[in-house]
């Protein structure tokens, strides 16, 4: 076999984040430094957060709540780091910044704020947070798009064919679009969809969790209407959250949570019960005691991304993608996911299947013998990857093992069991370049070589055989 082709070199530095030094054990002796490729499920904290948080906390105190100099102070930080977020997001005059516990539950709160009679269009191809929260609503599912053009030209057609059935009078429409899949990393085309969605008389909401650490976002500039993320995932993993965009639908609605903060005035009313005046404000739907540090984690995160400039942090990113993607292709039995093909646009993030191998077997060794974290199984997007694996009516066993063989894992130099669910690698601007080479030569002795230990099924995750010598 020829020697690996050179793969380009990263151009800049990675950013610093905790976890850098963590040794984690080997199966076959002995300890490596652990290597987080799986950032699309929770980035590492950039050591910027870290240190601001760390900074924050002796000062922590109430929001909107107290008149003691902590609590002033943490309500300043609270409002300033509601400021960031706007600035970061290029938020339009009037729009509101409302902070939520994640991108799922942004979503759920914009799905309880939509007027009543709304239409909405999804994707099938969406993460489970952005496919699932309107079920109250009147919802049509798109099929999966094989080019941007397509995933275009089918909205277009959907709300045109909406027009024509008269259901336009029946209430407004919303697009819901990632910006970019968390499966296949590949970019959507997010300001051509928001303007098919606004010619046909349609909002559009922007599922940017997988979108936002990697890439600028602007909301005046995508000409979405809001825009929905995660903090964990942007580097800040402080269970906080982001719905930012139009004020009109969000004034409207019932507050998402009744309680204190939501509400500017309480009074008994006549028949016994109580009559309220709800703010109009984003503290609407934010009831309860905020979550200041995740707010301020995020702020922290939006800051740090900018200062380091996202053109250089897209350039190293796209590097890293090069050298996985070639390393990749070097093996025969990879088969890399995409929808809209090897030249599309993407992410630092790539999904792959092996032929012969259980994906579940393939990450558990990965893990174990190699001290690389990555990804296995659907990734809360069943319908996209039951269409990229062909497998739409097949259900994975326990742990992705066959059901004729429960506990212990299929030799793959055996050929293995039926492939339902696929094997993901992500990354971003917290990898270094040697996470990224282990990786690419791991997969090639893997399938190369085979596992060097024996794996079974326990408790529905794949593990190394704790009875092998």
């Amino acid at each position: 076999m020829s020697p690996r082709p050179a793969l380009p070199s990263s151009v800049h530095a990675p950013l610093p984040v905790l976890g850098r030094e963590v040794l984690v054990p080997l199966v076959t002796g002995g300890e490596v430094g652990y290597a987080a490729l799986d950032y699309a499920a929770s980035a590492p904290a950039l050591q910027r957060v870290w240190d601001d948080v760390a900074s924050y906390a002796p000062y922590y105190g109430s929001v909107h709540r107290g008149a003691g100099y902590l609590s002033q102070l943490s309500t300043d930080l609270f409002e300033q780091s509601r400021a960031t977020v706007a600035e970061f997001l290029g938020c339009r005059p009037g729009d509101q910044v409302i902070f939520t516990r994640s991108t799922t539950d942004s979503l759920n709160l914009l799905a309880a704020a939509v007027p009543a009679g709304t239409s909405v269009f999804v994707f099938e191809t969406e993460h489970h947070a952005s496919l699932l929260p309107w079920r109250q609503a009147d919802v049509t599912y798109l099929g999966a798009p094989r080019t941007p053009a397509q995933a275009v030209a089918t909205l277009d057609r959907a709300l045109a064919a909406r027009a024509l059935a008269a259901r336009a009078a029946d209430g407004p429409a919303l697009v819901c679009v990632t910006g970019a899949s968390n499966v296949t990393g590949e970019l959507w085309p997010v300001r051509e969809l928001a303007a098919a969605a606004h010619a046909h008389g349609a909002r559009i909401v922007l599922d940017a969790a997988q979108l936002a650490p990697h890439h600028p976002v602007d909301i005046a500039e995508l000409d979405v209407d809001w825009v929905a993320f995660s903090g964990h995932k942007l580097y800040a993993p402080f269970g906080s959250g982001v719905l930012a965009g139009r004020a009109d639908w969000l004034r409207a609605a019932e507050p998402y949570l009744a309680g204190g903060g939501a509400s500017r005035r309480v009074a008994r009313s006549a028949d016994g019960g109580v009559d309220v005046d709800w703010h109009t404000t984003a503290a609407r739907h934010e009831a309860g005691s905020p979550n200041v540090i995740g707010a301020y984690a995020i702020a922290s995160a939006c800051r740090a991304l900018t200062e380091a400039g996202f053109d250089l942090l897209v350039e190293r990113e796209q590097a890293l993608v090069a050298r996985v993607r070639a390393g990749l292709a070097e093996v025969p039995e990879v088969r890399v996911l995409s929808l809209f093909g090897d030249d599309a646009p993407r992410v630092g993030v790539v999904s792959f299947v092996v032929e012969g191998w259980n994906s579940s077997h393939f990450a558990a060794a990965l893990s174990a013998e190699y001290g690389i974290g990555v990804r296995d199984g659907l990734f809360c997007a069943h319908p996209l990857l039951r269409t990229l694996l062909g497998a739409a009516d097949q259900e994975p066993g326990e742990c992705g093992a066959p059901e004729a063989a429960p506990g212990e894992l299929p030799d793959p130099s055996a050929g293995g069991a039926p492939t339902l669910n696929a094997i993901r690698v992500s990354f971003g601007a917290g990898t270094p370049d040697e996470h990224v080479e282990r990786f690419v030569d791991a997969v090639r002795e893997l399938v190369s070589d085979g596992a060097k230990w024996r794996y079974r099924t326990e408790d529905g995750r794949c593990v190394p055989d704790r009875d092998q010598a």
